[in-house]
């Protein structure tokens, strides 16, 4: 149970608690102002001060400037404790690290706690998870701090609005895991449907991924992947044969320059016997077109003139006749040997290059026939590249075939647990008949048989679903009332087996817009039930919801814990307005 709350800050107004019903309420006095109002004279804070000094992450509320150097306390029943009494301190300041008193290391062999003193609060939530709730072994599927989040439902995080979470955030499948470790059902079956949801989220993202420009190519589709693989395939295939008929030529290089060689000397002859045979036409042509000179044409011409040439002048014409007719025997002879030359180097060209051609290609055969260990090299680093990318592929092609396989697998894995968890809630009948009882105890007793209540553990493809029937229309008061129906039946469920602590606290929220009577048989119950099964119920309530249970009859003052909260200066828990 829960002993006391308190502060080193002396205006901090200790709660005392109490087994049984706790009442800490809050008043509204007649000096408030319009500006005054019980929201903010801590009922909410109380609860919350509790969570932050139970592992709870750190808080706006002790953090912020005027209760951040404060280190705040809880006095709770803790049975393997020397006296059975351990005082949890923290503060904002120094919220990483949480100091218990006394010391109560070694009281237990194993316990999670392996010193006294300051520990972390890590330490501190497994010590929790241990003594509180009996969890011995880690599970990612169970949390200390999830459970006290049904124990301790929190306004600030929506705990109200869902008897099956207790906040929104948290996820059906976890909590429900969590719940069926109260109720004594196989929770691990519950946390199975998480994995699998958690599976086919992942699937579907992917699935959605395939289409994807930018994701496409990691994903992929198994169609475009067996295209890829035979491409790569074929491109392997002819690699390993080049590199098995591969032959090295250690002169590879020398060979290599030596073919540029030759090939640059054909081009030469080549380029020069066209010049050759451009000069020997024009050379032969010249010959057929040289002839010996005449003058007949002259003796012609004068006789037409009437003029008769004279014996000196005719022997005249034959001496300029045997000097043109030398000449011209002397160009014949010249232009002939220019011929000559030109026609045998033009034949020593061809024989030159026929023999460097039969070199060329010798070079070439060697050439083609092996290649140098550096194109080996590459062409064996070039196998490798694409066997390293046909094995990428094919991982590519099973991870798509898997995933497009998934969904029939996931399916199939569904309907199996379906049937395994309801044969496990069929073998666990009276875990669920107790359960289902208690519930339906509590709501009749709040709303009398007419509404039929029960509760009952039903198996489902994608979930373990937990029905709280409760007939009554979706009004806000009734669905508080279906909430503490429930957690009050599954705190008396998880005390009696030892699974969960004798403590339950709601905050003023769960009675908003709950019948006064209703109100009044709700605390009714708390104190017969709390009475009976040995519990603490602590519930903050404002005066006025009080006022309905007192006017149907319900006496409070019992039951309500010292200080009485108010709205005035001084009046609200801190001692102080923010």
């Amino acid at each position: 149970m829960l002993r006391e709350l308190k502060a080193d800050d002396s205006r901090f107004r200790a709660v005392i608690f109490r087994p049984g019903l706790n009442l800490l309420v809050a008043d509204r006095t007649a000096a408030s102002t319009n500006d005054q109002s019980r929201n903010a004279v801590g009922k909410t804070s109380a609860v919350e001060l509790i969570h932050f000094l139970l592992g709870a992450e750190k808080t706006p509320l002790v953090t912020r400037r005027e209760n951040k150097e404060t280190t705040f306390e809880l006095v709770m029943d803790w049975p393997s404790a020397p006296g059975g009494r351990l005082s949890v301190h923290r503060s904002g300041k120094n919220h990483a690290k949480v100091h218990v008193d006394p010391d109560i290391l070694g009281h237990e062999p194993d316990a999670l706690i392996q010193r006294g003193g300051t520990i972390t609060v890590k330490e501190w939530r497994s010590a929790l998870e241990r003594e509180l709730f009996g969890i011995r072994e880690p599970d990612k599927a169970l949390s200390g701090r999830l459970l006290l989040g049904f124990y301790l439902r929190r306004t600030e995080k929506n705990g109200f609005a869902e008897a099956l979470k207790p906040n929104t955030p948290t996820s059906r499948h976890l909590a429900t895991a969590n719940l069926c470790h109260l109720f004594g059902m196989d929770w691990s079956l519950a946390a199975r449907y998480g994995e699998l949801a958690d599976r086919e989220q992942i699937r579907k993202k992917l699935g959605q991924a395939t289409d994807d420009p930018v994701w496409k190519d990691i994903v992929g589709k198994s169609g475009d992947l067996r295209g890829q693989l035979t491409v790569v395939d074929r491109r392997i295939s002819d690699l390993r044969e080049q590199i098995a008929d591969f032959q090295v030529v250690p002169e590879y290089e020398e060979i290599r320059r030596e073919a540029e060689r030759v090939n640059s000397r054909i081009r030469e002859l080549s380029e020069a016997d066209v010049v050759d045979r451009r000069n020997l036409a024009d050379i032969e042509r010249s010959i057929g077109e040289s002839g010996e000179p005449g003058h007949d044409y002259l003796e012609r011409a004068y006789e037409e003139l009437g003029v008769l040439l004279g014996d000196q002048v005719r022997a005249r014409f034959d001496q300029v006749e045997e000097f043109h007719r030398a000449v011209v025997r002397n160009r014949r002879q010249y232009l002939d040997e220019e011929a000559a030359v030109l026609r045998e180097r033009l034949a020593a060209s061809e024989r030159e290059r026929g023999e460097l051609g039969e070199r060329q290609a010798a070079l070439l055969r060697t050439l083609n026939e092996g290649g140098a260990l550096d194109t080996l090299t590459v062409m064996q680093g070039a196998l490798a590249k694409e066997e390293a990318q046909r094995e990428y592929l094919r991982r590519r092609l099973d991870a798509a075939r898997t995933l497009e396989q998934s969904r029939r697998q996931i399916d199939q894995e569904k309907a199996a647990l379906e049937e395994e968890v309801q044969r496990d809630i069929d073998d666990r009948r009276e875990q669920e008949q107790q359960a289902s009882l208690l519930f339906n105890r509590f709501a009749e007793y709040l709303y009398g048989d007419a509404r039929a209540p029960y509760l009952a553990f039903q198996a489902k493809r994608s979930h373990l679903d937990i029905e709280l029937k409760l007939e009554a229309d979706d009004s806000t008061g009734i669905s508080n009332m279906k909430v503490f129906c429930f957690d009050l039946t599954w705190a008396v469920v998880a005390h009696r087996a030892g699974r969960g602590p004798d403590f339950l606290v709601h905050d003023s929220k769960l009675y908003d817009g709950v019948d006064e009577r209703q109100v009044a048989r709700a605390l009714e119950l708390a104190v017969q039930v709390t009475r009976e099964e040995g519990m603490q119920y602590i519930v903050t309530m404002n005066s006025d919801d009080l006022a309905k249970a007192e006017r149907l009859g319900f006496d409070a003052d019992p039951y309500v814990v010292e200080p009485r909260l108010n709205d005035s200066e001084h009046g609200g828990l801190f001692g102080f307005r923010f």
